[in-house]
């Protein structure tokens, strides 16, 4: 399964929104107003809960200064990435867009889809408040 936020443009260098975005405790600026727990468990991995979702661990798993970012689930269980890809518009802007993958049967995937679609896209809308 393949979803994709909306290119996002942020008043900062590509650099600075990579740096933010490496620091995972800046994450919890990102999350949407129904999250339900929010907790750094490491230098590069953090746990988060939505109302009425179970808890996913997310792990840094690559990044490339100063355009790509990759989050993984630490679980196998629920096996995905989360892409953060950066493009440089000016000394002061970028644009970025998320990008989630995942591999889940047919119902799981019918399942997450919709509220997935909408955290990867709260997610992106929010990284002004970086």
């Amino acid at each position: 399964m393949n979803l994709e936020s909306p290119k996002v443009t942020v008043q900062k260098s590509a650099q600075d929104l990579f740096d933010q975005l490496t620091d995972v405790k800046n994450f919890e600026k990102l999350m949407p107003d129904n999250i339900a727990k929010f907790e750094v468990t490491g230098e590069d991995a953090f746990i988060f809960g939505l109302k009425g979702m179970p808890e996913i661990k997310l792990k840094m798993k690559d990044k490339i200064a100063p355009n790509k970012i990759v989050l993984g689930a630490a679980s196998d269980k629920l096996p995905f990435t989360l892409t953060s890809n950066i493009d440089t518009i000016s000394d002061s802007e970028s644009a970025v867009q998320l990008f989630f993958e995942g591999e889940f049967n047919a119902m799981m995937a019918m399942m997450v889809k919709g509220p997935i679609s909408k955290f990867i896209e709260t997610l992106a809308n929010n990284m002004n408040k970086l």
